[in-house]
């Protein structure tokens, strides 16, 4: 028999037997990460994520005969929904077993939490911040995951997904940059400069973790106004701000990280992290006893790059901003000597940027779809 349980987030039971699914259903798979146990406790806990001071989540579990085969959660995101005008539910952290019944109960019970808001649409998978990755993968499987910031599924989530009626709402493409082929032509170093030269723009560049972390809340206010022409912005609060950027400094080396200033006015960005996932899958989620000493080792060691956080405020881009940080990117792979990079999923509502890529050796090699549906 069928049924979908509520998770009780206060029940430490009910949240390990919620996180535990993707594990079992991808163990030992060669292009799945395992996230971090305590990333997912974390993010179960309306005590420890700033999503919950603002937006609503709920958590459901499939289980047929006792045994679970699948989950699901529903979102809320009322800064979203009050920014945008719109009615909108997300679901997010869908997992399954190529079982379309299963499926089917985890998303009506979205549809009904959903009806029961006042909402009238469900878009995902789409999660509580910028770093939850998008969609459902439904092109390069072949590929290992960029760490936790996409996802991997099986080819059979998007049957299970398109046979409850979603379609398309917008693509994720992450894009492979070889550093053999990646070469700006020279105009783009020189526009670059004399962009420098003529507005007075500064790329500020750090050393130290002290170093980047003096400088956080202004990347965070970089980050917050970059991204305002994005399919997925909403303003972020403070507190989500703050949550943000002290993850991505666990996982950052401050030399790769890249502030583009006008006046000290922080106007642009370029996030760069070495790919850890490796050391991820070895660590199977788990810290210690050995996880993090690995973990850093492989942030040493890696040929891969992530570039995943790239934005210039719009006002910036006919002034040379663009070039600036294209010159910045091509200087990260190379003088680090990375030999990949991923540029870690674009929208396809950035047509500028995709269009750019292409024509200096990028080439899409994932590809993760937001799906939408009217409830």
């Amino acid at each position: 028999m069928l049924t979908i349980e509520k998770v009780d987030t206060s029940q430490k039971a009910q949240v390990r037997r919620f996180i535990r699914i993707p594990y079992r259903l991808y163990e030992n798979h060669p292009q799945w990460v395992p996230p971090l146990f305590i990333d997912e406790e974390t993010r179960l806990n309306p005590n420890k994520h700033p999503f919950y001071e603002h937006s609503e989540v709920e958590f459901f579990l499939a289980l047929r005969d006792g045994r679970e085969v699948g989950r699901i959660a529903a979102l809320e995101n009322k800064r979203f929904n009050a920014y945008h005008g719109t009615k909108q539910a997300q679901f997010y952290l869908f997992e399954c077993e190529d079982d379309q019944e299963a499926a089917a109960a985890l998303f009506e019970r979205v549809f009904e939490w959903a009806r029961a808001r006042g909402l009238d649409h469900v878009v995902g998978p789409k999660g509580f911040g910028a770093l939850d990755g998008y969609g459902i993968q439904i092109e390069g499987y072949e590929h290992r995951q960029m760490m936790n910031m996409m996802n991997y599924n099986y080819p059979y989530y998007r049957k299970l997904v398109e046979t409850m009626g979603f379609e398309k709402e917008v693509d994720f493409v992450s894009c492979y940059l070889g550093a053999g082929s990646f070469h700006l032509p020279d105009r783009v170093h020189r526009i670059a400069e004399r962009a420098k030269e003529r507005t007075g723009l500064v790329v500020q560049r750090f050393n130290t973790m002290k170093e980047l972390r003096a400088w956080a809340p202004k990347i965070g206010e970089a980050y917050n106004k970059s991204f305002v022409n994005n399919w997925e912005y909403y303003p972020l609060t403070e507190r989500e701000v703050k949550f943000l950027l002290d993850n991505l400094l666990i996982v950052a080396n401050p030399r790769l990280i890249k502030l583009i200033t006008h006046k000290d006015d922080p106007i642009g960005f370029l996030f760069a992290f070495p790919d850890l996932s490796a050391a991820m899958q070895r660590a199977k989620g788990r810290l210690l006893p050995f996880g993090m000493a690995d973990i850093l080792l492989e942030a040493r060691r890696t040929k891969w790059v992530s570039l995943n956080g790239v934005g210039i405020l719009p006002e910036y881009k006919g002034r040379g901003g663009n070039a600036i940080m294209y010159d910045e990117m091509e200087k990260t792979i190379h003088e680090f000597k990375f030999e990949h990079g991923d540029l870690t999923q674009v929208a396809e509502t950035a047509v500028e940027m995709r269009h750019d890529l292409e024509n200096v050796g990028g080439k899409p090699y994932k590809n993760h779809r937001v799906y939408k549906i009217k409830i």
